[in-house]
């Protein structure tokens, strides 16, 4: 029932993918994702290049399924950006993510060796210009996501049937993904797939603290917020005290510098994995409003897909 175009390029079962995200995307959320039929992506922008390789060598004796690795093209060091690249190449890596900046850079050097190229992006006119440069497919990142989400703010309601009038290459939904009802509507929307984030932030094989997770879990759908406007960033986080914090700074007028004390890497691993969840500001989704509570991810996709075939069956029979 869910055969797609998306599925036919990777090889899953399910068109959805496990999103990215720092620290928490490990070999074995990924792993998770992929043995359950779906597509699962190692973050790898917060490892070194060894961190790097054994995240792949464990995901591999973790799954038979395909996975990839997630690439930021917004590293503050572009050597990083470059050794991802080699990794992945050395590694035999057969699907990498690329995310943020153009990919034309690197489409060559992955194609050559032999690599299929996923590239997120905010905008259709950005996903035109990755399609343009030779990526397989792209995900589209809605208003309704988590992270960076663009400054246009377009709910994937508008964006997906642009997208699906405009791209030749598959088209995946990124936002607002929690359950089989926002799935089969991204897939009648015109997308090829979906990309979970946030709720598989409350999965068990996630890594963070299971103070964390509940917290997620207590989320209401209106508790986000976007930091960084002032810096012609948008930014969706979980409203806590440094959330809270840097939007006063904002107002005074200030630098991405002046803003590293609550959204660096070391406040939201304190978030993350300290228990303290007012340190720094986390990416969060409006969807968490949705997610009643932890399960593991196998629970997660099945329910999804499970509910969705019912929905279909339930339509067709009407």
């Amino acid at each position: 029932m869910f055969k797609t175009r998306l599925t036919d390029l990777l090889g899953i079962e399910y068109p959805i993918i496990g999103g990215a995200m720092a620290y928490l995307s490990t070999a074995e959320l990924a792993a998770a994702v992929s043995n359950a039929g779906g597509f699962g992506l190692i973050a790898a922008v917060t490892l070194t290049r060894d961190e790097l390789k054994e995240q792949i060598r464990a995901c591999r004796s973790l799954t038979d399924k395909p996975f990839g690795v997630n690439v930021a093209l917004i590293h503050r060091d572009p050597e990083k950006i470059d050794q991802d690249m080699e990794v992945v190449i050395e590694e035999g890596v057969r699907f990498v993510e690329t995310a943020a900046l153009s990919p034309e850079p690197y489409v060559k050097q992955l194609k050559d060796a032999g690599i299929t190229i996923l590239h997120k992006c905010a905008t259709v006119r950005h996903a035109l210009s990755a399609e343009r440069a030779g990526v397989d497919a792209v995900t589209l990142v809605g208003y309704e996501a988590a992270g960076h989400t663009g400054l246009d703010d377009l709910p994937l309601s508008i964006m997906l049937p642009q997208a699906a009038d405009s791209l030749k290459i598959p088209g995946i939904a990124a936002g607002g993904i929690g359950d089989g009802r926002t799935f089969i509507s991204a897939l009648a929307l015109g997308a090829s797939g979906v990309q979970l984030g946030t709720r598989l932030m409350a999965s068990h094989e996630c890594p963070a603290s299971r103070t964390f997770k509940d917290w997620i879990v207590r989320t209401q759908a209106t508790d986000t917020v976007y930091v960084e406007r002032s810096l012609n960033r948008a930014y969706r986080v979980r409203r806590n005290e440094a959330a809270e914090k840097v939007l006063e700074l904002e107002k005074t007028g200030v630098t991405m510098l002046d803003l590293l004390p609550y959204i660096g890497g070391d406040r939201l691993r304190k978030v993350l994995f300290e228990d303290d969840v007012e340190a720094g500001v986390v990416p969060c989704g409006p969807v968490a409003g949705m997610i009643n509570s932890v399960m593991s991810v196998r629970d997660i996709i099945e329910r999804i897909t499970g509910q969705a075939r019912d929905i279909v069956e339930q339509l067709s029979s009407d």
